[in-house]
């Protein structure tokens, strides 16, 4: 039988309001053993709650922007431009960002983006 938390992600994130925490004590529901210490919490748990439903949101639509786009109602930049912040304040494994000349094409081809935007990925632009 598992127990309801106490306080739900979003509580705790509306009551840290972005500042750095600590966690010092953890309890596993199933066995009830209790763990104390300092523990940082995983770098999602520390961006706002609309950033962590914004997050949750593109992993559920496997990435697309178009799916996003239509989800928010917002366009193409916006999502690209909030991706990047969001991006910017997680410190993230550094990857080659440069996608696949096949990865923009199909992308193209999907109508996730225009002619313009996938040149300028082709060539490396932002």
């Amino acid at each position: 039988m598992t127990q309801k938390p106490h306080h739900d992600w979003q509580a705790l994130t509306e009551l840290t309001q972005g500042k750095a925490f600590v966690v010092e004590r953890v309890r596993l529901v199933e066995s009830g053993v209790a763990i104390e210490g300092g523990f940082e919490p995983p770098q999602l748990a520390r961006l706002s709650a609309e950033d962590q439903v914004f997050v949750a949101a593109f992993l559920k639509s496997h990435g697309s922007i178009k799916e996003m786009e239509a989800v928010f109602g917002v366009s193409y930049p916006t999502i690209k431009a909030r991706l990047n912040r969001i991006a910017g304040v997680l410190d993230l494994v550094e990857i080659d960002v440069r996608p696949s000349r096949a990865d923009v094409l199909e992308r193209l081809s999907r109508g996730e983006i225009d002619a313009e935007a996938a040149i300028a990925e082709l060539e490396g632009r932002p």
